[in-house]
């Protein structure tokens, strides 16, 4: 880490592929790791595309959940309310941290996670998948916030064009972790008496599968950059939702491939399929394919032409 930020470029400046790929292969080793690396970028990228600079040497977070009704809201000077899903509760520096205000504005802010006003619920992570992510509930408790601590004016953080960037990001650390748990089924072939052909046809379908959801990744990352103030709203929602069939097929194939020796006996191997299985949750289902699908029918469909 240097000055607050690791060395993979910001998107949407030419080398989205690279970052992308950066992303992926963390994923592929650790998705735990690569969701705490993938929160600093972000935060640090949405700083620079504020104008911003980080905290010399300080491990940043975006915590932006509005689950079940919780989030945290704004109040003149002061920050309070409970955010879910704030990965790195404990170990984060720094995080900017999404708000509202009473007149329904939407508000992003840098917060000094070292004020004692800030309270983390550890029990509130009951999961086994991405235990080690530390993604407790924080409660904010009237944090002061001087004018300062805002980044970028009210509706910055999702009015931006990098926040779809953001989710492109996170799709390549599901593909990083697809990739990483196929990996892991071709060691366990390998170390064993030789697959047979049903093993050897679920490996096939999941490494073509993977094959073009790489691709996608490489084109969409390459559209962000030829035209970085184009809106690639549709693209990324198909990325994400091309991503995420790719991940599920992933979790229901590979234990085909292996059988249930790798999932009993091999800590690390069990672990990456249960972490896979919750970061994935990020997406939405039905949810967001319905929104694509409505985004579609309402004729916001060519932005760009088929590539």
């Amino acid at each position: 880490m240097d000055n607050g930020s690791l060395e993979i470029p910001d998107p949407g400046l030419g080398r989205t592929v690279e970052r992308w790929a950066a992303l992926a292969s963390l994923g592929s080793r650790d998705l735990t790791l690569a969701r705490l690396g993938e929160g600093h970028l972000d935060a640090i990228s949405i700083l620079h595309q504020a104008g911003r600079t980080a905290v010399p040497g300080a491990l940043y977070g975006v915590w932006a959940a509005r689950s079940g009704g919780t989030g945290a809201v704004l109040t003149g000077d002061a920050l309070s309310g409970t955010v879910r899903f704030c990965s790195g509760a404990h170990s984060l520096d720094r995080a900017l941290v999404a708000a509202l205000t009473p007149s329904g504005d939407s508000v992003l802010v840098d917060v000094d996670l070292r004020d004692s006003r800030i309270q983390r619920k550890p029990d509130t992570w009951q999961a086994v998948g991405m235990d080690a992510s530390d993604s407790a509930d924080v409660v904010l408790d009237s944090v002061p916030i001087a004018e300062g601590d805002k980044v970028g004016p009210p509706g910055f953080y999702v009015g931006r064009p990098g926040f779809w960037w953001g989710g492109g990001g996170v799709a390549a650390v599901w593909y990083g972790g697809a990739r990483g748990l196929v990996d892991r089924a071709v060691e366990h072939l390998r170390s064993g008496q030789g697959p047979d052909e049903h093993q050897l046809a679920h490996l096939g379908d999941l490494e073509a599968t993977l094959a073009a959801t790489a691709s996608l990744l490489k084109a969409t990352a390459r559209l962000i950059d030829e035209a970085p103030d184009t809106d690639v709203l549709r693209e990324i929602w198909i990325l994400r939702a091309a991503v995420e069939r790719a991940v599920r097929a992933t979790i229901d194939q590979v234990p085909r491939i292996t059988g249930p020796t790798p999932l009993s006996r091999d800590r690390a191997f069990a672990q990456a399929l249960a972490d896979l299985q919750v970061y994935v949750r990020q997406h939405h289902a039905e949810r967001d394919l319905a929104a694509l699908g409505r985004l579609i029918s309402e004729g916001k469909d060519d932005a760009w032409p088929a590539r």
